[in-house]
């Protein structure tokens, strides 16, 4: 396609009065002196046809294909205009020798004819020998003219003999002249070049350029994060995304010659129904990129939160019930990714098949076994492929039965009978899903004790699951939008199922000890495996998921043929997904209600283990970092209490055999800490020593004793087994000190995730801190560590400015503004039978626990423990406290204005407006 043509080109751009205007200038000032005068009249041109591009995407925001050619063909204009103005001006040449011939085609995005508002212009300049000083005149003419009006160009020049030679060499330069498209100059030099390519370049190199091309993919993807299904996903080189889409146009132009996407058809790659699917994805694609370049001012491909909002809203996506109008947008995204990958599958089974019967050797697998035949189906070459094209028409179970085929036999399924489960996926009506022996196939897929992630993710890109679940067809591509959730919910829950099979068979010991344990203990492994399938099944619906996925449950799993016991156990564990990480991340786990209270809900251990199974293949599944050794921690210390008193029961929980049993464990780490204890334990209060791990209070007991009468002692040491660093401040305890630390530890770049505040009884303040860096990391080198030590006795010295100070520090999550976070405040005065526990949810940035700690303060309570959790751009801050005569907050007007108080804390607008007042 060398000419690109476009609804009313002259409304874009009318190269004949560009022509007119550029003569008329140089007439008037001559070649020279006419020079800023026609890059002046080229930039308006330029800039109008751009206007009216960037109109027409507002008047049709999904035209991607009519919008990145109108910008291809703008881009084509200004460049001829500026080569004639060259050769005809600036460097005119009248009896040309054979060297003084160019030409300059476009190629990457560019040859095809598609480009995004702010796409680079790459141009190839070609000769038929090597360049006369003529050609270098036009050529740096021509270059300077295009950087002049902004353009970012990406360009090469070089002879016939020098392009094949390099070409032959590097895959990158044979993929951009396989794209070349003819733009001006001499045509002749372009049709030999083109001729020399398919010549002497791509013939005889077909296997090895789609071998190659494919090895290409793989690393781009594995660069990329290697899933169609990243919330923040790379619309041009992301898995699923343009490049994908390029990528098997540029091999079917290599190997059939064809010149675009709709004779990959004609070459058998595709069938229309395919090519149209490929269109639709495309025009999709172009469409976001479009709208991306066009809100960031610049070559942007990234779809991040902040983006995705404003395109969502450009693309005339509004809210429904259940679902926001950014979450339909992306599951539109997601669809379309989804799409790319199965027509990949598709073309490169048609490719395959194709060098197949040129020669006897596979292209991809390298050997063609002797065909066999596994409970009817052909298998070869490490594939399971159909008999015959009415094999699932006669018996659309047969779509479920060869999954599981593939998953015991360890077999992939051929992507052409791929396509064709695709096609008859409809036949999966409501008495195929209530068919017992569909339902009992499914179940073993689901249970399978070989790889269930790797077979049911191909399940899911065929269609059938969705359609044999149609609630798990509704989260289908589903995305969540928020900083927390790596994955749309099919991918995160399919990831989940992957985890409890790699738990089972052993490979995640070292990681999840716990689990390890567990998981053969469990009564119901197929109840547990269905919990993990339905524990977010109802995303998406509006109201609370929990809930909503318990009613789904009880009305799937008697399909699944459960009992009635398997069935309710599966509904509990759905409804209550979400309860055992809570506690463990948000509740002091010292406070024996908080245990009562939980354990109460569990009522059995095979609950517990269930439980904690799903809570930790759910938390490990939602993306790369959200588990690490602290919550590893928790789960195990909330388990272990909890499974101890479904045990042994009330009696082992007396107060003062705990604190003895404490004291008993803390002499046992080490020969010194008997003296130590009887020295200095009699210090700390019984709440101490039932609160703290026996490892810290051996610490906290050397610390006292080496302070004496210090008015201030700070330690810091890197904690490997909880992978953060442990803070302890002992200093005389006065209002406000809590605040202060916290406000110091932050000045440092720490983030506080656990806090734990004791008085002795001689009045002296103990408080233990764990701290990460913004990323989750712990602070572990000196410099680090002295920095804490100085940011904290700064801050109790008062010789800082604590809030305008962390007001002004750099957000640790720049696109986290993205997201409307309400604050929230919520009190229980149950969770505890000493303190009043207040959970304030709101954006994460640097202040936060310092305004929320001041309020407090502010408001004559005292903080016994703070429990810090953030699930991407939202932090849930949770304060165990009294007030000043250790008793609960139970007044209703006092609550109320705690509440106020806690508000306005954590609103931003608030801490900016409190900054301002005390920094001037």
């Amino acid at each position: 396609m060398s000419v690109i043509r476009i609804p009313s080109p002259r409304s874009v751009i009318d190269r004949r009065e560009l022509v007119q205007t550029i003569d008329k200038l140089v007439a008037a000032y001559g070649p020279a002196k006419s020079r800023q005068f026609v890059v002046e009249t080229m930039r308006t041109a330029l800039a109008e046809g751009r206007a009216e591009i960037e109109r027409r995407l507002t008047e049709k925001p999904s035209a991607g294909h009519e919008i990145a050619e109108a910008q291809a063909f703008l881009t084509d204009q200004l460049l001829r205009v500026m080569h004639d103005h060259v050769v005809k001006h600036v460097y005119p040449a009248v009896n040309r020798s054979k060297g003084e011939r160019l030409c300059f085609m476009a190629v990457g995005g560019y040859g095809r004819g598609e480009m995004a508002p702010h796409s680079d212009v790459d141009i190839a300049f070609l000769t038929p020998m090597k360049h006369t000083p003529w050609c270098e005149q036009v050529i740096e003419a021509m270059l300077y003219f295009m950087w002049d009006l902004g353009l970012k160009v990406g360009h090469s020049s070089r002879s016939l003999d020098d392009m094949v030679r390099m070409s032959k060499s590097d895959l990158t330069i044979r993929t951009a002249m396989l794209e070349g498209r003819y733009v001006w100059g001499d045509q002749d030099v372009y049709e030999e070049a083109q001729a020399r390519f398919w010549r002497d370049v791509a013939q005889g190199t077909e296997r090895q350029f789609v071998v190659e091309k494919l090895a290409e993919r793989d690393e781009r993807h594995k660069r990329m994060g290697d899933s169609r299904y990243v919330v923040e996903p790379n619309i041009k080189e992301g898995k699923g995304g343009l490049r994908d889409l390029h990528t098997l146009y540029w091999i079917g132009k290599y190997l059939h010659h064809v010149r675009d996407p709709g004779e990959l058809v004609d070459a058998g790659l595709f069938s229309r129904k395919e090519y149209l699917a490929f269109r639709r994805a495309e025009n999709f694609f172009w469409a976001v990129r479009c709208h991306l370049h066009t809100i960031a001012n610049r070559a942007e491909d990234r779809l991040t939160f902040d983006l995705q909002r404003e395109v969502a809203a450009r693309m005339n996506y509004t809210d429904r019930p259940g679902k926001s109008a950014v979450e339909r947008f992306m599951h539109m995204f997601f669809l379309q990714a989804k799409t790319v990958g199965s027509l990949t599958g598709v073309f490169l089974a048609q490719l395959d098949e194709q060098f197949a019967k040129k020669q006897p050797r596979g292209l991809l697998a390298g050997f063609k076994a002797k065909e066999r035949i596994v409970k009817g189906y052909k298998v070869f070459g490490g594939r399971i492929k159909a008999p015959s094209d009415d094999w699932f028409t006669k018996d659309p179970v047969r779509m479920i039965e060869i999954f599981v085929i593939a998953d015991k036999e360890r077999l992939e399924v051929h992507p052409e009978t791929m396509r064709q489960i695709q096609h008859d996926a409809a036949l999966i009506k409501e008495e195929v899903r209530e068919d017992t022996r569909a339902n009992a196939l499914f179940l073993e897929l689901l249970t399978s004790r070989n790889d269930p992630e790797t077979v049911l993710r191909w399940f899911n890109e065929a269609g059938v699951f969705g359609r044999f679940i149609t609630e798990f067809g509704r989260v289908n591509a589903q995305m969540q939008f928020d900083m927390y959730h790596h994955y749309t919910v099919d991918e995160h829950t399919i990831r989940a199922i992957g985890l409890l099979a790699k738990i089972e068979r052993g490979e995640l010991k070292d990681d999840h000890p716990l689990a390890h344990d567990i998981v053969h203990k469990v009564r119901s492994r197929r109840a547990l495996y269905a919990s993990v399938l339905l524990h977010d099944i109802a995303k998406g619906r509006g109201g609370d998921h929990s809930i909503l996925g318990s009613e789904i449950a009880l009305k799937l799993c008697p399909r699944f043929g459960f009992d009635e016991e398997e069935t309710e156990l599966v509904s509990w564990l759905v409804r209550w997904h979400l309860l055992l990480s809570a506690t463990a991340f948000k509740r002091d786990l010292s406070d024996a209600k908080t245990i009562f209270d939980f354990v109460e809900k569990m009522e059995s251990l095979d609950r517990l283990r269930q439980l904690t199974l799903l809570t930790i293949v759910d938390i490990r599944a939602v993306g790369p970092g959200t588990w690490n050794s602290w919550k590893r921690q928790l789960i195990a210390e909330l388990y272990n209490a909890s499974e101890e008193r479904l045990r042994l029961g009330h009696a082992q929980f007396g107060r003062e055999q705990r604190v003895e049993a404490k004291k008993e464990a803390v002499r046992a780490l080490a020969p010194e800490n008997a003296e130590l204890v009887e020295k200095v334990g009699g210090k700390l209060i019984d709440a101490y020593w039932i609160a703290e791990p026996e490892d810290v209070i051996a610490k906290n007991l050397a610390q006292l004793l080496a302070a004496d009468d210090d008015p201030l002692s700070i330690h810091t040491e890197y904690d490997p087994a909880r992978t953060a660093t442990l803070v302890t401040v002992i200093a005389s305890d006065h209002p406000g000190l809590f605040y202060r630390i916290a406000g110091g530890i932050h000045l440092a770049g720490g983030n506080i995730i656990d806090a734990r505040i004791h008085t002795t009884r001689t009045g002296r303040a103990v408080d233990n801190f764990l701290v990460q860096d913004p990323l989750g990391r712990p602070f572990s080198e000196e410099a680090q560590l002295d920095r804490l030590r100085e940011s904290i006795e700064n801050a109790l010295a008062n010789r800082i400015k604590i809030l305008p100070q962390l007001v002004a520090k750099p957000e640790v999550r720049p696109r986290a503004d993205a997201f409307d976070v309400r604050p929230r405040v919520i009190f229980d005065n149950g969770a505890s039978n000493r303190f009043t526990v207040v959970e304030a949810t709101a954006r994460d940035r640097p202040a936060l626990l310092n305004r929320l700690a001041h309020a407090l303060f502010e408001a004559k309570l005292m903080v016994y423990s703070a429990h810090i959790a953030t699930y991407g751009e939202r932090a849930v801050d949770t304060f165990y406290v009294t007030d000043l005569l250790g008793e609960k907050i139970t007044s209703a007007n006092r609550l109320k204005a705690l509440e106020r108080r806690l508000l306005e804390a954590a609103s931003e607008a608030v801490a900016d407006a409190e900054a301002e007042a005390q920094g001037s």
